[in-house]
């Protein structure tokens, strides 16, 4: 179900964004991947695809929309549920429906038009995933985008937000099979959205350290789970004062990664993007404090705690 934004940008005819407000938050979208674009498939552009847009409120984004479908807020899975079910042809619990703020005639529309489209797409937000339900939202929607292409080709794709975020799921996702929500505490990845999502231990209160690199959790995450960053020791690298240094007891200055450090930024449909360092800067990368930490911890002995041995994985 996977696809670049250059496969989007050429043929997709349906596009929907279910839970994110690309018109203020990704304002090149429309214009550069969706909805403007002419091609060899749509030669129109615009006058070619039907835009959906799923949402709480009427955003800006909703002026962009052909069809603007307003969901009750907390109700996006049985949404989804629901249209998986008219996709199937199965009954649909009335009840549900009636809780969802929307009517029976309008998804059926969506299931409709998604079926007669020639290629469908799927970009779905924070609106939807980080929302009640969470990772259960998103499976659900990749679940409906899969179910679809019994009757077309269909395709989803999260809206990333802050900084290389797709790159971090990329190597994880290499390096372990797990794009997150990963722990190693036995010497092993173990993968659980829920349990071991950074948001749920922090809320939980289980972390007595956090180290964060290139990230400002301290201005998005919910309130209990910046009241913990703040009660334990927080180690941040960031080339800039953020909310989360500020609360930081340790906050170390580094390159700005693309501008004074090389490396390689992933798009939000995983296309690598090697970066090459424009200007000179007085403080290391991330990767350079890194491996100085790194090294500095493997010249430590290991800790043996009172009253005997501990094993230590690695």
């Amino acid at each position: 179900m996977t696809c670049t934004l250059g496969e989007v940008k050429n043929r997709a005819d349906f596009i929907v964004y279910w839970g994110g407000n690309p018109a203020e938050c990704h304002p090149r979208h429309f214009t550069k991947y969706t909805l403007m674009q002419k091609s060899k498939f749509l030669p129109r552009g615009r006058k070619d695809r039907t835009m959906i847009l799923v949402d709480i409120r009427e955003t800006k984004s909703a002026g962009a929309a052909d069809i603007f479908l307003q969901i009750r807020p907390g109700k996006d899975f049985e949404v989804l549920t629901i249209l998986r079910a008219l996709v199937k042809g199965q009954r649909i619990n009335e009840a549900m429906l009636a809780e969802t703020g929307l009517t029976l005639e309008q998804l059926m529309d969506f299931v409709n038009r998604a079926k007669q489209a020639k290629f469908g797409c799927m970009f779905f937000g924070m609106g939807l995933s980080m929302t009640r339900g969470k990772h259960m939202n998103s499976a659900a929607l990749l679940t409906l985008a899969a179910e679809l292409n019994a009757f077309t080709k269909f395709v989803a794709m999260p809206m990333r937000g802050h900084g290389n975020v797709t790159g971090a799921d990329v190597i994880m996702r290499w390096q372990t099979g797990f794009p997150f929500g990963i722990t190693f505490n036995r010497g092993y990845s173990r993968y659980n959205p829920g349990e071991f999502s950074t948001v749920d231990i922090l809320v939980r209160g289980d972390a007595d350290a956090a180290l964060i690199l290139g990230a400002d959790p301290g201005a998005t995450m919910p309130q209990p789970a910046i009241d913990h960053l703040a009660r334990i020791p927080t180690i941040v690298l960031d080339p800039k004062v953020t909310h989360t240094s500020r609360l930081a007891r340790v906050h170390i200055t580094t390159a700005v990664a693309g501008i004074s450090a090389p490396g390689t930024a992933y798009r939000m449909d995983e296309i690598p993007l090697p970066l090459k360092p424009a200007l000179k800067s007085p403080y290391p990368s991330d990767q350079e404090v890194m491996r100085r930490i790194n090294e500095a911890v493997a010249r430590k002995s290991h800790w043996i705690p009172e009253g005997g041995p501990m094993t230590v994985m690695q």
